[in-house]
């Protein structure tokens, strides 16, 4: 006998009143994700380091007919990404999903690079990950119902590129520690996992999508997909590891490269 049931099927990729924080909600693929949370009707908080944009961001979700809660604070600062989590408990009662879509680099030589700058980017690369999922998961394990943390890494985990030593470290080293929490929050019944995703478009990266630049024209040489990505391309990703239907997955690193990893 099939032991498939129906009413999982049609459920398994449900948010409905998952309660979801969203960090980078100012950023393109932030806020793309924060907009599918509430779509598919989890309660989503947006967090992000501007308040302004984010109540920019919220009248734009009211606009929608979408509800969401903002609240602003920096992640790799221990005190402000307490702050957050405690907003998001004390707002809904609980946390069942942390979505981490913030990030931040700046290339340069290694040797042009000041250290006070590679460190910048670790923090807010992989010392804010680190943060904002330990107290995201401390919650979790209290409510005792499991949950999901999604964090996004990059195509450029597992490749280096010149001027990008801090980046390329940060996002190498997070896709080892999301592997590492994945086995520390099992017993918890939380499940953690990364997105890697290739370049995608945003206010930054626009420039890249000149199809006659010679930008442009590299990249697709290593893209069997031959485009570059759209942040509709990640939404079903986080959603699919966000809900029931990857409740066997778990310190997995995704790839989302349309095919640069294979090439």
């Amino acid at each position: 006998m099939i032991k498939v049931e129906a009413s999982f099927v049609e459920q398994m990729f449900s948010l409905k009143d998952k309660v979801a924080l969203v960090t980078g909600a100012t950023g393109a693929l932030g806020g793309a994700v924060a907009k599918a949370y509430a779509c598919q009707g989890a309660k989503v908080v947006l967090s992000g380091r501007n308040l302004k944009k984010l109540e920019e961001i919220k009248a734009e979700f009211t606009a929608g007919n979408l509800a969401c809660e903002i609240v602003s604070g920096d992640p790799a600062l221990e005190s402000e990404a307490s702050r957050v989590v405690d907003f998001v408990a004390t707002t809904f009662g609980r946390l069942d999903i942390l979505a981490v879509c913030h990030g931040y680099n700046k290339p340069k030589d290694i040797l042009e690079q000041s250290v006070e700058e590679w460190q910048t980017i670790m923090d807010a690369d992989l010392k804010s990950v680190y943060i904002i999922s330990k107290l995201s998961a401390a919650q979790m394990v209290k409510q005792n119902s499991g949950g999901k943390i999604i964090v996004t890494s990059s195509a450029r985990s597992k490749m280096g590129m010149k001027g990008y030593t801090g980046y390329c470290a940060s996002k190498g080293a997070c896709d080892l520690m999301v592997q590492s929490m994945a086995c520390d929050l099992a017993a918890h019944g939380i499940k953690v996992n990364s997105i890697n995703p290739t370049v995608f478009r945003s206010d930054l990266t626009e420039w890249m999508f000149d199809k006659e630049s010679a930008v442009y024209q590299n990249f697709l040489k290593r893209l069997p997909i031959g485009r570059l990505g759209e942040v509709e391309d990640f939404v079903g990703l986080f959603t699919f590891l966000a809900a029931k239907a990857s409740d066997f997955l778990t310190g997995g690193n995704f790839d989302a490269t349309g095919g640069y990893w294979a090439n």
